[in-house]
């Protein structure tokens, strides 16, 4: 930027203030003549003030831009250069646009000899409504192509009032101060602050200032009182504030005071690069610690990282990765009491690329590909361009991955030209270019012709031609083209044909459907161009089989659905038909529309086997059928076996059922405790009993004969001496057993006419019990074996089938002892699960035993 006519202004004061460093200003000869480029700049041809673009020393090419205009800003009435250097091959020519509008030369405006764009007189707006402000950009065209620059947004510099001016205050001593004056400006204005009309003496610790027009006093003392106003600068103008009385009252409060915050960050939006400052001031007695977080728990890091003052946060260089919420938090010292405020910061970058598109070079009819991809934040858009104009898409030209990818099939010679990539955000934009050079080259053979497609079937189309009229000789084959006349050029696919055929027999396509053909003739130094393109359908077909199935809804109802075949022509639909197996006639068909996949087969009979069967039709006829069987009759067993359930009476049941479980809990633990005690008196009989057998033992046994038939044996013991040693014992006579073990002869016996009365039985029968049993008698029985006696009573039947019978009178000794003394022993008897044959008592016992 040039300012006619004047000085580079003086440094600024050293201060220890953070924001946009000022603004360079160039000195100029006048506002007439242009400047003339320092000798340096002339030796490596760019234009003055500019440096060469990234990767252009070394590089050569047809057509590229050495330096691009940048955005600027121009001062009112004062000179303006856009710099633009192109190399390639010569004649090229270089012409300017502003807002998309050719730029004409005139007195105002008008072009350098090195293509650099000059502007007298700069002006925001002129008498007739115009205005030099816009986006500039610069083309280049040789006869390889034309390409365009990069976008240069051009703005006034300009500075508004003061909208925000320092307020009095009015601070306790110790306290904190804050003065703020805001002003708009192009460039940012350079705010400094002056104290009683001198500038503040930034060099005192407690003297903060911050970027946007803040000036923080802390710690404040009697001294610090006075007039303070601000003083804004830019290349456009500069102004001052209104003026501001600071009074500091009285000595420090030594009360306690909660923290607080009294100015928290702002929201942010900066561009790569800058430097970003978040406030925060605090008070409080004890003095508040100032502390930094992000929210989303990321660590904000060290390097580039400033405290500025008592707690305002300063990071320098900006990345993308520094976007996020800050946190500023005030603590009380040695406690959990705190107070927060957040503010949000979005870094932005301009476009710039990750790959560049590469220039290439292509036989006619293949397929050209170029590859651009950028980034920046906000993700940039992506713009192509064919030689300067805007590429617009079509049957042969695609792009794909959101711009990234530009496609050109089937070049010919008309697509030769520069292509450009632009990427562009709301923090910049950058352009790339390549070139597309089609190779061509004389003698190759002219297309093919007569080209005709003939419908052989649904799957099937034969494609026939006739050589070309031209340079025939070198043809080593053809190249049939294929592709679906729906389908994008992409989808296109090929077949080779041997130089001698001049037909081939395309198979394995799809019915009722369209298809275009082309032939490229080739040669060893390349193809020719594409024959006409002729368009042909296949045939239709019926459609296919659908997928069929039955549901059973209830004893009368079926349901069929299935699934629409892809292959149904136009007014398809389907036919239902459905009968009992053993009849011939179907019941049918039932005309269903395409969109239909389900129906509903009412009224049958459940107790026979259906068959149903579904077709789908269209204008070619029927296609092939699918069968199903269905049977009702399970469904009615079902019903039969588990009928529909009482509703209110299982809610009813439902209701009960808590108090059914609490009572069967206590019946429960009832029996448990019955058990229990069942089990202390039988131990405390059974010694007692055991005590007496051994008694008995001693003595020498009672004759059979000499038994009395009412007198019954227990373990050795009989009742009527067991009935004298327990007075409290209830006498069990033959009655007794006689109604606990009623007697029905068998079938045996009754067949015999064998009759036995109660009163002949001898001994007592017990029920051992059902399933497996253990019986262990832990009391003192003789050394000698003992026989022990299991058979099935004559009289009674057993319970069940596993249910045994066992003799307790017969559980005695069957020999005299030998000695006096008896020896301890345990009989373990071990009943089986399953009733055994019990005619033979012997037997019986072996097999027991």
């Amino acid at each position: 930027v040039l300012r006619a006519g004047g000085k580079q202004p003086p440094a600024l004061p050293s201060r220890r203030s953070v924001g946009k460093m000022p603004v360079a200003i160039w000195s100029g000869s006048g506002a007439a003549d242009p400047p003339s480029p320092p000798p340096a700049v002339l030796q490596t041809g760019l234009g003055h003030g500019t440096a060469p673009l990234p990767g252009y020393f070394g590089r050569s090419s047809e057509l590229a831009f050495v330096v691009e205009p940048s955005d600027d800003i121009a001062v009112q009435e004062q000179p303006l250069i856009l710099y633009c250097q192109v190399e390639g091959i010569q004649p090229i020519t270089i012409t300017w646009r502003k807002n998309g509008v050719m730029i004409v030369d005139s007195e105002n405006a008008f072009m350098l000899a090195n293509g650099s764009l000059y502007v007298s007189r700069f002006q925001r707006l002129r008498g007739d409504g115009s205005s030099d402000e816009g986006e500039y950009d610069c083309m280049a065209q040789n006869h390889y192509g034309l390409l365009v620059s990069r976008k240069a947004k051009i703005q006034a510099a300009t500075m508004s009032d003061f909208h925000i001016h320092p307020q009095n205050a009015v601070v306790e001593e110790g306290g904190v101060a804050r003065f703020q004056c805001q002003i708009h400006g192009l460039p940012e204005p350079v705010i400094l602050w002056h104290k009683n009309s001198m500038p503040v003496n930034t060099d005192n610790e407690r003297y903060t200032l911050l970027p946007k027009g803040v000036l923080q006093i802390t710690g404040l003392r009697a001294e610090d009182s006075g007039i303070f106003h601000c003083v804004a600068t830019n290349i456009a103008n500069v102004k001052f504030s209104r003026e501001a009385r600071l009074t500091v009252s009285g000595s420090h409060s030594t009360g306690y005071k909660d923290p607080m915050i009294l100015v928290g960050p702002e929201n942010l939006t900066l561009t790569v690069h800058q430097t970003a400052v978040l406030e925060c001031i605090a008070t409080g007695n004890p003095r508040p610690i100032v502390s930094w977080s992000r929210l989303d728990g990321r660590p904000i890091g060290v390097e580039g990282i400033q405290v500025l003052g008592t707690g305002n946060l300063m990071i320098s260089d900006l990345t993308v990765q520094h976007s996020g919420i800050y946190v500023c938090a005030a603590n009380k010292p040695g406690t959990r009491v705190r107070r927060t405020a957040q503010g949000s910061l979005v870094v932005q970058a301009p476009a710039e690329f990750v790959q560049h598109p590469q220039s290439i070079s292509r036989p006619v009819g293949t397929t050209a590909i170029f590859t651009c991809v950028a980034q920046g934040e906000p993700p940039p858009q992506i713009t192509w361009l064919r030689n300067g104009q805007i590429l617009e898409t079509s049957d042969h030209i695609k792009l794909k991955n959101n711009n990234s990818t530009l496609s050109i099939y089937g070049i010919n010679q008309a697509d030769e030209a520069i292509y450009q990539c632009l990427a562009e955000n709301s923090a910049g934009s950058t352009q790339a270019s390549a070139r597309l050079t089609v190779l061509w080259a004389d003698g190759l053979p002219s297309p093919p012709q007569s080209v005709r497609a003939e419908t052989v079937s649904a799957t099937t189309i034969q494609v026939s031609w006739e050589k070309p009229l031209q340079n025939t000789k070198e043809i080593i084959g053809y190249v049939l083209h294929i592709r679906k006349a729906a389908d994008p050029v992409e989808m296109e696919y090929q077949e080779a044909v041997s130089k001698s055929t001049f037909q081939q027999l395309v198979t394995d396509l799809e019915p009722s459907t369209s298809y275009s053909f082309y032939i490229k003739a080739y040669t060893s130094r390349g193809a020719s161009k594409a024959s006409e393109v002729t368009v042909v359908s296949t045939l239709g077909e019926v459609p296919a089989m659908p997928s069929l199935f039955i549901k059973v809804i209830n004893s009368t109802t079926v349901q069929a659905t299935w699934e629409p075949s892809i292959k149904l022509g136009q007014h398809e639909g389907f036919k239902l038909y459905y009968r009992k197996v053993h009849l011939s006639q179907y019941t049918g068909p039932v005309l269903l529309a395409s969109n239909i996949t389900a129906y509903n087969i009412t009224h049958l009979d459940a107790s026979v086997v259906y068959e149903v069967k579904l077709l789908a039709y269209n204008q070619h006829g029927d296609g092939n059928s699918t069968v199903r069987f269905v049977s009702l009759r399970e469904t009615v067993e079902r019903t039969v076996l588990n009928p529909p359930c009482d509703c209110m009476k299982d809610e009813q049941n439902n209701k009960t059922s808590t108090t059914g479980i609490i009572i069967g809990i206590h019946i429960g633990v009832t029996c448990i405790i019955f058990c229990i005690l069942f089990l202390m008196f039988g131990y405390r009989g059974r010694l007692l009993m055991c005590k007496n057998v051994q008694e008995q033992l001693s003595t020498p046994q009672i004759p059979r004969s000499q038994r009395s038939a009412t007198g019954l044996v227990l373990n050795g013991a009989t009742r009527r001496d067991r009935d004298d040693r327990d007075l409290n014992g209830k006498q069990l006579d033959m009655n007794e057993l006689e109604r606990l073990f009623p007697a029905s002869p068998s079938q045996e016996q009754q067949e015999k006419g064998i009759t036995v009365s109660p009163a002949a039985w001898e001994h007592t029968w017990l029920c051992i019990g059902e399933l497996s049993l253990s019986l262990s008698l832990h009391c003192p029985l003789l050394s000698l074996p003992s026989r022990l006696t299991a058979c099935q009573p004559p009289m009674m039947k057993p319970r069940s089938p596993h249910s045994l019978w066992m003799n307790s009178a017969s559980l005695r000794s069957s020999q005299t002892p030998s000695h006096k003394t008896p020896m301890p022993a345990v009989l373990l008897l071990q009943l089986p699960t399953t009733a055994l044959p019990m005619k033979d008592k012997t037997a019986k016992t072996q097999s027991l035993l």
